[in-house]
């Protein structure tokens, strides 16, 4: 009888000794050094260390060591940065780079001599060595000043403290372990929940099939089709099948992560065992008024590290939908940071709901999983994926304002005398750069200013950690974090960045690396994973959203059919209308008022208006009271330019009173009501859009343009129409959220008449109605009036004539 092969359960090096070493206070007082490490590995410091060191020196060996326990192994692999192993001498080497002056360094950090004890360890008991010489390399990346610390380990000594350090792991792999049996017996027998709709079965069938084939997909799927549920589901049952361990659902904005959260409970009570973590963002976490991560300001962090572990090991054992309230409620019983807790049971769980910045922003993504080397059997879900395109450009862009540097020289000046020296230093290189700038300059090479950036970021990196507390140390920390991040960005660019200085309106000096094409580095996230679903209801033309998301075209891609009953919505493009910038004045005002005012006449009930900006916004409501009956049978609210949380729920409020009016509410297309929102039923039965939601004219907008012009493409579509049509399509999608939901669309721009923009009308807007002011109300009265009828149940054919 052949033996069964046992469960293998992997961890890296770096995350073995990070999680067990780790004790004490939580303290980010004093953390710039490890940060800038963790950035750092992997970078061109290393290869040029790794080149300097001659024929012997053998670079990035990849090492392993395999722990046996009863059930299953332990499997700890990672990569040493150096081996020299001669005759006379074995020398294990770590490199670390950092900002960091070298004299101010008395020993190695612990995590970084236990790295390459784990390394030193393996390597002698793979090769039958009696010891090593441990080797921590730290390098001024500035400088590139070399400081080495050795000490000498016999193999004896390595094994004791390697036995020790796995020890403290072992009760969790066996959870893993436990877990791991149960989870996958429960996806076994797992159903799909409810009969599918239509086109949900080949949905799940695509997604399964790509994630099989370790290929990316994106999904085209109407509202109403159950994205959620179509995507999470396959994803499991392909977990349950050994095709990826970690399932990663990536959302953009709250509302989708709870949509998230519901999807997974509903298959828990179908009997699936899948335990998930949401992570929320820290200051929507935190005890305190305001986050400061250190003993002094938080008694959550004082002694965090000596409790966290037994707060985790309690919560994986009894939770399973682990969201913002259940984190609140252990991290309170523990008196742990909840952030940090967060973080640390994204480790011990099945998936992971969170932010795209968790896994693709490279100051924020989670590096127990995403850094340098590492990689794992990762799933990820991209939900509204269209959103990624905005949010990965900013990620992977960089700004400084010249006026920040003079800021903060005010306040180091009387501390620091040299670092207010390399500020000015910096501000002057800056002033030159604006004496150049009219409006807004391309700038080919800025090598010399980022020299300029690297010497004072180095000196005050030593001066934060030296100085815990200043007065204004919150802005010289920002402004911290932005010369790393200009670094960091820096370090990026290649013929998918354009870099740029603008001279504001108001005065002010913007030097700018912006990231145009952000797909191949979201693509060195994505080869972290096996497979990529994207999906949306709009992902239109799909052609854009391949090259933008992944830079590959041969990326499988699936429209699904919307399960919609057609008749139950009116779509109607009124031909008389425009927005354009030519048009705007208080006659084309007057004709939007007066289409708001009889397409609302038509029906009461509540009306979505959506606008092309702020300004437009306030014309319409100036005028509409002149435009609309004076009878009370239309009440109206406008969205605010600076509303907070409680402002938008009072607004939203607004769609859920009980009233005999028609109810209008004034919104920006593209602003916070044009997504993400759920007026389901009757809540919400009309959505009227003014205009092709192109984006302003802008620096941003142009620099797109000439960038895609350059590649051949079509630069106005890629900068202007596409996302102006997607703005458009999410708009309207607020009207329809469930298959018994009914509604008018009214699209009143007469570009909407032209092919280019009918091409990119989703396959459900394949007839619609043309209207002229005259007789839009007639038409939308003609609409309800068919709907009453079918509602009867009368059979009579009262369908109205299509474009």
């Amino acid at each position: 009888m052949e033996k069964e092969e046992k469960k293998i359960l992997s961890i890296s090096v770096r995350n073995l000794v990070e999680f067990v070493l780790r004790s004490g206070d939580l303290d980010n007082r004093h953390n710039f050094t490890a940060e800038k490490n963790a950035m750092q590995e992997g970078s061109r410091i290393h290869r040029k260390i790794q080149r300097r060191m001659g024929a012997d020196y053998k670079a990035e060996v990849s090492l392993k060591h395999v722990v046996e326990e009863d059930q299953f192994q332990i499997l700890v692999e990672g990569r040493a940065d150096g081996i020299i192993d001669k005759p006379e001498e074995l020398i294990i080497d770590e490199i670390k780079g950092i900002y960091m002056d070298l004299s101010y360094l008395d020993e190695p950090f612990p995590v970084h001599l236990a790295q390459v004890m784990c390394y030193g360890y393996f390597y002698c008991f793979d090769k039958q060595k009696n010891g090593a010489v441990m080797q921590v390399t730290y390098c001024n990346i500035e400088t590139e000043e070399i400081r080495r610390f050795q000490t000498e380990k016999s193999f004896e000594e390595l094994e004791t403290w390697f036995q020790g350090l796995i020890h403290e792991y072992v009760k969790w792999a066996r959870y893993l372990y436990s877990h791991g049996i149960r989870r996958d017996e429960s996806i076994r027998e797992l159903e799909f929940p409810y009969p599918y709709r239509q086109g949900q079965r080949e949905l799940a069938v695509s997604v399964f099939r790509s994630i099989q084939r370790k290929r990316n997909l994106f999904i085209q799927a109407p509202t109403g089709i159950g994205k959620t549920l179509s995507t999470a589901f396959p994803a499991v049952k392909s977990i349950g099948e050994g095709l990826g361990d970690k399932l990663f659902y990536l959302t953009a904005k709250t509302i989708t992560r709870g949509v998230a959260e519901e999807s997974f409970d509903i298959l828990r009570k179908k009997g699936l065992y899948f335990s998930t973590v949401t992570i929320t963002a820290k200051e929507k976490l935190c005890f305190q008024d305001k986050p400061e991560c250190n003993p002094d300001a938080c008694p959550y962090a004082k002694g965090h590290f000596d409790r966290v572990g037994d707060c985790v090991y309690e919560i994986i054992h009894n939770e399973f939908g682990i969201t913002r309230d259940v984190i609140l409620q252990y991290a309170s019983k523990f008196q742990v940071c909840p952030f940090e807790l967060c973080l640390d049971i994204s480790n011990w769980v099945d998936g992971v709901i969170c932010d795209y910045n968790y896994v693709f922003d490279p100051d924020v993504r989670l590096k127990r999983y995403f850094s340098e080397g590492i990689t794992g059997e990762y799933l990820f879900l991209v939900d509204e994926a269209h959103n990624l395109v905005p949010r990965a450009r900013e990620m992977y862009s960089a700004a400084i304002w010249k006026e920040d540097f003079l800021l903060i020289k005010k306040i180091i000046k009387p501390m620091d005398e040299k670092i207010s020296r390399l500020l000015d230093r910096c501000n002057k290189e800056l002033l030159e750069m604006k004496r150049q700038c009219e409006g807004y300059r391309i700038l080919e090479d800025i090598r010399f200013f980022i020299t300029s950036v690297m010497t004072l970021f180095g000196e005050m990196e030593l001066f934060m950690e030296k100085n815990a507390e200043f007065g204004d140390r919150d802005l010289v920390l920002d402004f911290f974090f932005d010369l790393r991040k200009l670094l960091n960005i820096y370090d990026r660019l290649d013929e998918n960045y354009r870099i740029y200085t603008e001279l504001m309106s108001d005065g002010r000096f913007m030097l700018r690396l912006f990231c145009v094409n952000p797909s191949k580095n979201l693509k060195e996230c994505l080869n972290k994973g096996n497979s990529t679903v994207f999906f949306s209801a709009t992902l239109l033309p799909v052609s854009y959203y391949k090259e933008l998301l992944s830079g590959d075209q041969e990326e499988y891609a699936v429209y699904a059919h919307s399960p919609f009953d057609q008749k139950k919505r009116l779509l109607m493009v009124g031909t008389d209308v425009s927005s354009r910038y030519t048009r705007r004045n208080r006659s084309e005002y007057r004709k939007v008022a007066d289409y708001i005012g009889k397409i609302v006449s038509a029906r009461r009930g509540n009306y979505m208006v959506f606008l092309p900006s702020y300004q437009y916004l306030r014309e319409i409501e100036a005028i509409l009271p002149e435009r609309i009956p004076d009878d009370g049978s239309v009440t109206y609210s406008a969205q605010g330019s600076h509303m907070n949380e409680q402002d938008r729920e009072e607004f939203l409020m607004e769609f859920s009173r009980e009233r005999k009016d028609s109810f209008v509410g004034l919104c920006v297309m593209g602003g916070v009501f044009s997504e993400g929102i759920d007026l389901k039923d009757e809540r919400l039965i009309g959505v009227i859009i003014v205009g092709t939601g192109l984006p302003m004219v802008c620096t941003e907008q142009e620099i797109l343009k000439d960038y895609f012009e350059e590649k051949s493409f079509k630069g106005f579509d890629y900068a202007y129409q596409y996302p102006g049509m997607n703005k458009v399509m999410q708009a309207a999608g607020r009207v329809i959220r469930t298959a018994q939901d009914e509604g008018i669309i009214a699209l009143l721009d007469e570009r909407f008449m032209r092919p280019e923009y009918q091409a990119l009308f989703p396959r459900e807007w394949d007839s619609f109605y043309e209207v002229k002011l005259k007789n839009a109300k007639e038409v939308a009265r003609h609409f309800w009036d068919s709907r009453h009828e079918e509602e009867k149940g009368d059979g009579a054919d009262t369908e109205i004539a299509t474009v």
